[in-house]
């Protein structure tokens, strides 16, 4: 049973008292969510199912003795870690720096002095004091007789400032903005609100991107392909009494067909993009975020500190029972007569610069009530003058069906302004404050106040582009929803937008509830929960969500969310969840931000090209060779690794380096691949089988006449099958760097797998990697080194023209539609002549 907490305001807790409640555990230790720690980030970049994959064959190579590739194996899976590691560990650090900066101090009265400490010292029944700028670090109650605005937003989401004096309510997150107040420490820890509505987010959470996701089933294809391989192999080896370094060495090759290589690429691209745009102000804490955010069709924002700046501005007033030049001095002198101010006041008090009249009481603003009062004991101006919402203030009105104002606050309203009426009570000592239970004695309306919520300058921009990509806004806040809307239409959404409010989906069926999600745009009046509930109904629908928010309150639906961003001046919980963090707080950067994902789109599109069509080539070579000759095999292990590092391996990261942003990368994995990989791989597979059985061929014939009788079995598997393997090996590099040039076509003529797009750099490097080549092909200890052979000058004119005839049969297949028109199928794809 929970002890009532009594604390005398002067001198708070003695030092005995809080070691007292320290030693019970009444501390304010349970933390609200972290940053990933080190090992954490470590864990989950190095054991991923294709790196465990990988580990095992790397282990499986060491037991058969190759231990240099069990190292290549096992060494592309530590690079592949340690690449996306390091990113993801600088934004860690990066956000920790933050965090230090952003922590807040407690300042409680012991013993009748007051010390600084920090936050998770204080423990309850504690007294702090706070002043404006300060934050509420534990939820309590006021104390004494001081007076304070508070901005609960990131709390409850309500952009309106709360005064609160003794006897009231404070919650941890929330921030003074004026006044000074004394509170005593009731729920520490993780009985504190915030961390009850974070006690969720503490959970893990690794989102796989739709590209990720198709990669990983593709790679998975590969790897039931090569279990095949190794069960034929196994069997070949059986039925041919093959000796075990044989069946080993022909079993490691195909193991290399595993595209272990295609993961470094992806880790170097999300490496490369959130380099770029950290410049613009976005920090990634996963590496996938940015590929991610070009994914999304459904973008949920916070209203307050999101899309607006959480200002108001004055617009005009509207006469009834006065002037318009007495209205304007009504409002005036009540903004600067009152002592409880809001951002109303403010942007009024700005407008309307006044005098102050002397104040015989006054009741400041309630988000419950929606309205403020004030009496002025002056007799130039006796009374009670009212501030507020026209549908909270209609029961104090004169009763009347239609009020001629109506129309005038409609008109506004549909124009996105926030619409306050003015009201007047002639006896201002009938004006008693009773908190929430306060009532008004019947009131005489004096005109309407229009106000505009200030929009954040990028917002309408962004929210525009978002759309133009087919992106729909969800704007989800704790404000009233007719008030989200009117700042839903500043921002340029449509003025037929539905609206539905928190109370309204409380009594929805689970059915009804993910419609309405899916349907409505505006959400206001939504708690917490609420706004969980809502990305889990979008995600169940299909939908790839990203949501933007700043408060303790966003920190669920940014957890369950696809894709989770923050603003740094949020709280630390927002930004220690989200997977991308707004550090100048502009929405606008989301906009660069979305062409990096492109980008990355883009490149791995063009890096999965050349990395599936060099696996299925291989593939193919393998099955056919063992369908002709089943004592042959067409490439050994370090030569399939040297055809990757040239074809692969140095394109690859190049390509996501270079790829251009751009829509192209929605219009479809699979089509894509499929109409680059079937001429590619087929072609490949036909002109390599030619060129390998075409050099044992030539090479055996060369050497016959000097063979003794009975020696033609050991020059066809000791010399020429050797030879062989060695111009597959120079021919599939020779085709592999053509199909570089071909992703990437500098001049129309190379066009036909892709758009042209100019840039020479990827045909430079590809001419770069032919010499770096040559010289390894050229240069004797290279050459034993990569496991190649120098073939005869026949049968490097064999590789020569089967090469040429490769490439122009391939280009006119892809720019004649060939595969299409056979299949007749639309891959989505064409080539225009």
């Amino acid at each position: 049973m929970q002890t009532t907490v009594t604390t005398e305001a002067p001198r708070g807790l003695s030092a005995a008292e809080v070691q007292q409640r320290t030693a019970a555990g009444e501390t304010n230790t349970a933390g609200g969510v972290a940053t990933r720690s080190y090992g954490q980030i470590i864990r989950e970049s190095v054991f991923t199912f294709i790196n465990n994959t990988l580990f095992a064959l790397g282990i499986a190579l060491l037991l058969l003795g190759r231990p240099m590739d069990a190292l290549l194996s096992a060494g592309v899976v530590f690079i592949n870690a340690m690449v996306s590691s390091f990113q993801e560990i600088q934004a860690k650090r990066q956000l920790d720096r933050i965090a230090l900066l952003n922590r807040p101090q407690a300042v409680v009265i012991r013993d009748g002095q007051e010390q600084t400490i920090a936050p998770e010292a204080v423990v309850r029944g504690d007294l702090l004091t706070v002043s404006a700028g300060d934050q509420i670090i534990v939820d309590g109650s006021v104390v004494g007789d001081g007076r304070a605005e508070l901005d609960e937003s990131q709390v409850t989401g309500e952009a309106d400032r709360i005064a609160k004096a003794a006897g009231d309510q404070v919650f941890s997150g929330s921030y003074v903005v004026a006044g000074s107040l004394l509170y005593v420490a009731e729920k520490v820890g993780a009985a504190s609100l915030a961390n009850q509505i974070t006690a969720g987010a503490k959970s893990d959470k690794r989102e796989q991107t739709p590209l990720q996701r198709q990669i990983n089933v593709l790679v998975r294809v590969f790897l039931l392909i090569v279990l095949f391989l190794e069960v034929v192999l196994v069997l070949n080896a059986f039925v041919q009494t093959r000796s075990l370094v044989e069946s080993v060495q022909d079993a490691t090759a195909a193991a290399g067909l595993i595209p272990n290589g295609l993961f470094l690429s992806i880790s170097v691209a999300y490496a490369i993009s959130a380099l770029r745009i950290l410049k613009f102000g976005v920090l990634v804490q996963r590496s996938n975020a940015i590929e991610s955010l070009s994914n999304i069709d459904t973008l949920c924002v916070d209203k307050t500190g999101t899309l607006t700046a959480n200002r108001l501005v004055f617009n005009a007033v509207h006469p009834l029972g006065a002037s318009e030049a007495e209205l304007k001095d009504i409002l005036g002198e009540m903004m600067a007569s009152t002592a409880a101010g809001n951002k109303t006041s403010e942007a009024l008090a700005a407008a309307l610069p006044r005098q102050p009249r002397r104040v015989l009481a006054e009741v400041p603003f309630s988000s419950a009530r929606k309205w403020s009062a004030i009496a002025f004991a002056d007799e130039a101006r006796p009374g009670i003058y009212v501030l507020g919402a026209a549908e909270m203030l209609r029961p104090y009105l004169p009763a009347e069906q239609t009020p001629p104002w109506q129309a005038q606050l409609k008109a506004w309203s549909d124009k996105g302004l926030r619409v306050l009426l003015l009201a007047r009570a002639s006896n201002p000592a009938l004006l008693v404050d009773q908190g929430d239970a306060t009532t008004l004695p019947p009131l005489t309306p004096l005109g309407l106040v229009s106000l505009s919520d200030e929009l954040r300058p990028e917002a309408a921009e962004t929210l525009a582009r978002f759309r133009a990509a087919g992106v729909q806004p969800k704007i989800i806040s704790g404000d009233n929803p007719e008030t989200v809307a009117a700042l839903a239409k500043q921002a340029g959404l449509p003025g037929d937008i539905k609206l539905v409010s928190g109370p309204e989906l409380e009594l929805m069926s689970e059915a009804a509830f993910e419609q309405a999600a899916l349907e409505a745009t505006i959400f206001g009046r939504i708690t917490p929960q609420q706004k969980q509930r809502l990305v889990q109904a979008l995600r169940r629908r299909g939908r790839y969500v990203a949501m933007v928010g700043d408060g303790v309150n966003d920190v669920l639906s940014l957890k369950q969310a696809n894709l989770g961003i923050a603003m740094q001046s949020g709280s630390a919980a927002t930004r220690n969840v989200a997977d991308i963090v707004l550090t100048e707080d502009s929405f606008a950067v989301l906009s660069p931000a979305v062409e990096e994902g492109q980008r990355i789109v883009n490149g791995m599109q063009d890096v999965l090209r050349l990395f599936l069509t060099r696996t299925a080539t291989v593939a193919l070579l393998m099955i056919a060779t063992l369908m002709v000759s089943s004592e042959v095999f067409p490439i050994v292990l370090t030569q399939s690794t040297v055809v990757a590092m040239f074809t692969v391996g140095i394109p690859g990261p190049l390509l996501a380096l270079w790829a251009r942003p751009g829509p192209e990368g929605r219009t479809g994995l699979i089509p894509r691949l499929l109409r680059f990989l079937i001429p590619a791989s087929l072609l490949s597979t036909i002109f390599g089988l030619l060129v390998f059985f075409g050099t044992i061929i030539i090479e055996a014939v060369a050497r016959l006449a000097g063979v003794t009788p009975g020696g033609e079995t050991e020059l066809i598997y000791g010399t020429a099958v050797p030879l062989g393997q060695s111009a597959l090996a120079i021919f599939l590099v020779l085709t592999g760097l053509l199909l570089f040039v071909f992703v990437e076509p500098p001049t129309a003529w190379w066009s036909g797998a892709d758009e042209v797009g100019g840039d020479w750099r990827p045909s430079l490097v590809a001419l770069g990697a032919l010499l770096l080549f040559g010289v390894i092909l050229f240069v004797p200890p290279l050459r034993a080194l990569a496991t190649l052979q120098l073939p005869s000058p026949a049968s490097l004119g064999l590789i020569g023209g089967a090469t040429l005839i490769w490439m122009f049969l391939l280009r006119g297949i892809w720019r004649s539609n060939a595969l299409e028109r056979f299949l007749d199928v639309d891959f989505g794809v064409r080539h225009t002549a």
